[in-house]
């Protein structure tokens, strides 16, 4: 038998069925893939020690994750998920029980060849995709592909032992390969993960902690940069490093891991809950009369939209491929920019005028306000997926360097026009302040609207697949998968009509996990990877970035937790 080389036998694993043949196969498919990686690589101009990162959409720069340590603890489903939210994805709306998400594909605004992926093995007789299959000569033809040589699935074994009608839709969450991500794409990837709801309360910072939340702004926006290049140098230190949790493995292994991931998670849930705050409070600004009446049971405007928007966003979270709402949600971008572009207009134009004065340094606010300009800064987590993707790694802080700089002037654009015109009348969100008479007003606000609603499904569909990972196969049932997301969402309805305050839990988020995911535990981690090889200025840094971020959690999560109690009092 023709034995394959170690370096392809990474890559591919071969068919027990006529061996031989297949085996031949697999080996001149793989050196077909090597020759067409080594021509884009040429035309790139890449250099040979930038080789090693640069990879196309269809070859993996490492082995499959099934090879890497790190990729087989939980969560197994972070790389994929988390690409979601900060690339875009071709259309293919398909609902649970199809293998779709498996076939992530071009990264934000890319035109590039897509790659063919392995065929849904497990499809439910009553849940079928929406678009139409194949033609039966390309599923012929892509079978015989599939049975020479394919990408090693992170599955687990066990699901090979349960009977065909037992076995869950939702099979082993595949590692998708590495794309070819532009300079361009990659800043855009970052701009559109960091330009989100945060834009909107910094003006409320400003009223908080006075003019001199310029300076705190632009010091962490320094340290994010500094603290996500530390994230890049984690990822180069060993081999199979792909993601964020992956990082915590090699730092304090499973452990850190674990502890890294539920942080992660909690976080994305955090936002979610922020999301139906965002649109209960907006909602009600657009039909404050609005309200529902169920016997003797009457909804205000708040809940009613709160209950509204759950209602909406639920079925979005049934979608098994999620791309469609990828392209829509890329738009945030465009959403963030345009809402600066209506409160500037609604200043300008409608004559609101920027006189308000407002003082350098409000002290007893400040705490609020590191909360909520630490909530800018929580991209960190979707970083290392982003570098990841790069078809030439050594650009990474340089992208970096852009996505947080063009971030930063928006936000202090931002802050700077809505203090100046609401003063201290300034709402935790901007877009309640502008006038209702005006048009420019609702589009601003129907934007703010409309930005959270597709975002919703991507930020929860990570901590979703995280816990169905832990489901026993035989239960991963389209039921209760469906049971399962449903109750997600609900729990976030319920905190947020508990909780409805918009600015107390953006700063608690702010203080407590983005000090954490954005500041403390890249500094550590690096430590901990790299004790050996570090300078003492780069311990000293490190060490610096430590005690701000430590000390700024303390402060902040107090000052939040206190000022939600005080609400309640």
């Amino acid at each position: 038998m023709m034995r394959t080389p170690v370096s392809e036998r990474s890559l591919i694993i071969e068919s027990s069925d006529d061996e031989d043949t297949h085996s031949a196969a697999a080996a001149a498919a793989t050196n077909g893939r090597r020759r067409g990686h080594d021509v884009e690589e040429q035309d790139a101009g890449s250099d040979s020690d930038s080789s090693s990162s640069s990879s196309s959409c269809a070859t993996p720069r490492r082995g499959p994750s099934s090879s890497s340590p790190y990729s087989q603890q939980w969560p197994q489903s972070y790389r994929q998920s988390i690409d979601i939210l900060s690339s875009v994805q071709s259309p293919n709306l398909s609902f649970l029980g199809t293998s779709s998400l498996s076939r992530l594909s071009n990264s934000f605004l890319a035109i590039t060849d897509s790659f063919q992926s392995k065929s849904p093995e497990i499809i439910s007789n009553f849940v079928k995709p929406l678009l139409s299959p194949t033609t039966s000569d390309e599923q012929q033809q892509h079978e015989d592909t599939r049975k020479s040589s394919q990408y090693i699935p992170s599955r687990k074994p066990s699901l090979q032992q349960i009977p065909e009608d037992q076995k869950p839709l939702v099979v082993g969450h595949e590692a998708s390969p590495y794309r070819n991500c532009s300079y361009t794409q990659g800043v855009m990837n970052g701009i559109n993960v960091l330009c989100g709801v945060g834009i909107l309360s910094t003006p409320y910072a400003i009223k908080q902690g006075g003019w001199i939340g310029l300076v705190i702004l632009s010091l962490f926006a320094v340290l994010a940069w500094y603290t996500g290049v530390l994230l890049r140098h984690c990822l180069d230190s060993k081999e199979g490093l792909e993601t964020y949790p992956d990082i915590g493995h090699a730092a304090f292994g499973s452990t850190g891991r674990m502890v890294i991931s539920i942080i992660l998670y909690v976080e994305l849930y955090a936002c979610c809950i922020e999301y139906l705050i965002l649109e209960s409070d907006n909602l009600s600004k657009l039909f404050p009369t609005a309200q529902l009446t169920i016997g003797s049971l009457t909804l205000n405007s708040h809940v009613f939209f709160a209950i509204l928007t759950t209602i909406i966003v639920m079925p979005t979270t049934w979608l098994r491929d999620l791309s469609c709402l990828s392209y829509i949600s890329a738009g945030g971008v465009i959403a963030s920019i345009l809402v600066v572009i209506c409160l500037f207009w609604v200043g300008v134009v409608d004559d609101v005028g920027f006189e308000n004065k407002g003082t350098v340094l409000n002290l007893p606010g400040v705490p609020i306000a590191l909360g909520l300009y630490g909530y800018c800064y929580s991209g960190h987590g979707v970083f290392p997926n982003i570098y990841s993707s790069l078809k030439n790694r050594n650009q990474f802080p340089s992208i970096l360097f852009t996505c947080i700089g063009l971030s930063t002037v928006l936000y202090a654009g931002a802050a700077v026009m809505g203090y100046k015109m609401f003063g201290e009348a300034t709402e935790s969100q901007f877009t309640l302040n502008l006038p209702d008479n005006s048009v420019v007003s609702k589009v601003a606000v129907w934007t703010t609207v409309a930005n959270p609603i597709t975002k919703y499904a991507l930020t929860i569909i990570p901590l979703a697949m995280s816990l169905e990972e832990l489901l026993p196969p035989n239960q991963q049932k389209y039921s209760n998968i469906i049971m399962l997301r449903s109750a997600l969402v609900v729990s976030t309805l319920l905190i947020a009509l508990s909780v409805p305050f918009f600015g107390l839990v953006m700063a608690l988020v702010g203080s407590f996990f983005a000090m954490l995911v954005t500041y403390i535990l890249p500094c550590v981690c690096y430590l901990a990877i790299l004790k050996t090889k570090v300078g003492w200025h780069q311990i000293a840094a490190c060490s610096f970035i430590i005690v701000v971020g430590v000390c700024c959690a303390c402060v902040g999560t107090y000052s939040s937790l206190y000022g939600i109690i005080q609400n309640y009092t």
